[in-house]
């Protein structure tokens, strides 16, 4: 049979993989290894083991590909995949107290006023910068897990409400309110932190510094 092309349908693709075309199986996951790794990154803290946490989650997206419906979007299929077997394993081993996901219908009823719409807003100039892009990534880490989890999906992988409700398992209204929430904490964790070093950016080009 003819090896498959960039542009086959990823439907097509499965199908073959199933039919016996594992060779195929690479192409189907190429466009999500990096999306995988650091999604694992962001839980392990350890290159290492977010490594082996994207390879057993490949492993097992293979192995389970017969059981994958085609009314969900595979990259999503295979996102929740990571996100278990990472949970799975700081579980193991006891490094995090995992929380749990069964909130009070009122969940909405207490979320505090954002002071920005988006923690995006962060000057792209900002952004560039290596010092910047760390305090984030630890703003990140220090997020409570239900929290964590919607922001690396919706403002990282970049998935929309449904998908990201669908990957965990919780509802339309939770997933707002949870983003919601992680950008705000985000904003508080970040905004002196940002205030400081633009402070001293500055000061650095004052002639007189």
């Amino acid at each position: 049979m003819q090896a498959s092309t960039p542009n086959r349908p990823e439907a097509e693709v499965i199908a073959a993989i199933l039919a016996g075309e594992t060779q195929l199986y690479h192409e189907l996951i190429r466009p999500y290894e990096r999306s995988v790794y650091l999604m694992a990154l962001s839980y392990m803290k350890n290159e290492a083991e977010a490594e082996d946490v994207a390879q057993e989650a490949f492993i097992k997206a293979f192995r389970n590909l017969s059981t994958f419906r085609g009314d969900a979007k595979f990259s999503t299929w295979l996102i929740s995949i990571t996100l278990n077997e990472a949970r799975n394993r700081l579980r193991r081993q006891g490094v995090v107290r995992m929380q749990s996901l069964d909130e009070p219908p009122d969940e909405a009823g207490s979320v505090s006023p954002a002071l920005m719409r988006d923690w995006r807003e962060i000057p792209s100039e900002a952004l560039e910068r290596d010092e910047v892009r760390r305090l984030i990534q630890k703003a990140i880490e220090t997020l409570p897990e239900i929290y964590k989890q919607v922001f690396l999906l919706r403002d990282v992988e970049e998935l929309d409400v449904s998908e990201t409700a669908q990957t965990l398992s919780i509802s339309i209204s939770n997933v707002k309110v949870r983003l919601h929430r992680a950008r705000v904490m985000l904003q508080q964790e970040l905004a002196p932190q940002l205030k400081t070093i633009g402070r001293a950016q500055k000061r650095r080009w004052l002639p007189w510094s």
